[in-house]
C-alpha cells in the first residue's frame, strides 16, 4: 500500500488515473499528489508510464479517466490550453525546438498566459548561454543548449508548475550540473516541479519526494531521507 500523502497544500492531486494510447491501456490507476513548492520525481523503468502521466496532467492524453485535481479543481477533461491557464507547463523529452527558427524566435514563440512569467533578463541570468546564442538557429544548438531553451520558453508563459520530462537525457555531466543548478534556483523561487528522470542519482539530489512506477501504477514512495536509507530497494525497482 502506497502512502501518497505529501505535505502542505496539495496543488496537484491525482487518483485512479487511467490512460490509453488507442486500444493500449498504459496507466492502470495512478495515485499521486504534489504540494505547492515541492519538487517531486517520477522514477521507473522504460515503459512504466512516467511520460504518459505527465502527458495526462497537461491534457495531451485524449483517452483517460479518473481524477486530476489542480488546486482542488477537477481537470481530467480539460484541454491543454485550459490546463496551461491554470499554471501548468510541460517540457517534453524531445524538447520541441523549432530548428528553422532562431533561438530568440523560439524563446518568444509561446504566448504569455498568466502574470508572473520570467522576463528576458531573468531568463538570461538563469541560462547565460541563451543570451549568447539568440541569433543562432535551433539546428546549431547543442543538446544542453536546446534543453535550456526548452525550459526557458515555458518560464515565459507565467507557469508556476513545471512538468519536466528527462531534462538531463543525453547531456554531458558539466551540462547536467547547469541544469541541476537552474532547477534548484527555480525551486527556491517557489516553483512546483514534477520531474521524470532516468538519472536517478540526479533525481535523488534535487527532489523532496519520489514516486516509483511499474506497469502503469505507483508502487512505492520515498522521501529524501528514506531514499538515502533504502537506495538498494530503489535499485531493485529500477534494474532491468
Amino acid at each position: 500500500m502506497v502512502n501518497n500523502t505529501g505535505s502542505g497544500t496539495k496543488l496537484i492531486d491525482v487518483s485512479g488515473l487511467q490512460a490509453w494510447y488507442g486500444d493500449s491501456h498504459v496507466l492502470h490507476g495512478v495515485n499521486l499528489n504534489v504540494s505547492k513548492g515541492e519538487l517531486v520525481t517520477i522514477l521507473g523503468r522504460n515503459g512504466a508510464g512516467k511520460t504518459t502521466t505527465l502527458r495526462s496532467l497537461i491534457g495531451l492524453m485524449s483517452k483517460k479517466r479518473g481524477s486530476i485535481k489542480i488546486r482542488g479543481e477537477e481537470a481530467i477533461g480539460y484541454s491543454p490550453t485550459a490546463i496551461a491557464r491554470l499554471g501548468l507547463a510541460y517540457c517534453p523529452e524531445e524538447r520541441g525546438i523549432y530548428k528553422s527558427l532562431s533561438v530568440e524566435e523560439n524563446l518568444y514563440l509561446p504566448p504569455k498566459l498568466r502574470d508572473g512569467g520570467f522576463s528576458a533578463e531573468e531568463i538570461f541570468d538563469l541560462f547565460p548561454n541563451i543570451r549568447e546564442r539568440l541569433a543562432s538557429r535551433g539546428t546549431n544548438l547543442s543538446g544542453g543548449e536546446q534543453q535550456m531553451l526548452a525550459i526557458a520558453r515555458i518560464l515565459r508563459t507565467g507557469a508556476e508548475v513545471l512538468l519536466l520530462d528527462e531534462p538531463t537525457e543525453g547531456l554531458a555531466p558539466v551540462i547536467v550540473k547547469q541544469i541541476e543548478r537552474a532547477i534548484a534556483l527555480l525551486k527556491q523561487r517557489g516553483f512546483t516541479i514534477v520531474l521524470v528522470e532516468q538519472n536517478h542519482r540526479f533525481a535523488q539530489r534535487v527532489a523532496d519526494r519520489h514516486y516509483v512506477m511499474e506497469s502503469g501504477v505507483v508502487v512505492d514512495e520515498f522521501d529524501s531521507e528514506r531514499i538515502k536509507r533504502d537506495w538498494d530497494q530503489v535499485t531493485r525497482y529500477l534494474s532491468v
